[in-house]
């Protein structure tokens, strides 16, 4: 989300501190070159030290779906989610289509799911 508030302010250099949110699809509603992830994470702390911020609260409701590009993590902490739950979706985004080989391990091998459940870490596929 930082990322994309990033971009949010370098489209729109003059953004009202409250229109400064992550909306769930603004990550795929966009064209032309992204900038980089260096220059959205300036933009951001620029933006904070004019207006004399020393932190933000906001908030995003974004989707990380499969195709989601990735601009900071590298990994991953997670529990195992419910099949059919849009945290599966974050969770496939990332590993790509070694989620169901993951998941397929964590059944035979009876982990247990959910809030309560064991504890995955998974790296970004390339």
């Amino acid at each position: 989300s930082l990322y994309w508030l990033g971009k949010k302010i370098i489209d729109q250099p003059s953004i009202a501190i409250q229109d400064l949110t992550v909306d769930q699809w603004d990550p795929y509603d966009h064209t032309g070159p992204l900038p980089t992830t260096e220059d959205a994470l300036s933009a951001l702390e620029n933006y904070l030290r004019a207006r004399k911020l020393y932190r933000l609260i906001t908030k995003t409701s974004i989707i990380i779906a499969p195709g989601y590009s990735f601009k900071i993590m590298k990994g991953l902490i997670t529990n195992f989610h419910q099949p059919q739950s849009t945290l599966l979706l974050l969770v496939a985004a990332i590993t790509g289509t070694n989620w169901r080989t993951i998941y397929q391990y964590a059944l035979d091998h009876d982990f247990r799911f959910l809030s309560y459940g064991d504890g995955s870490l998974l790296w970004k596929q390339d």
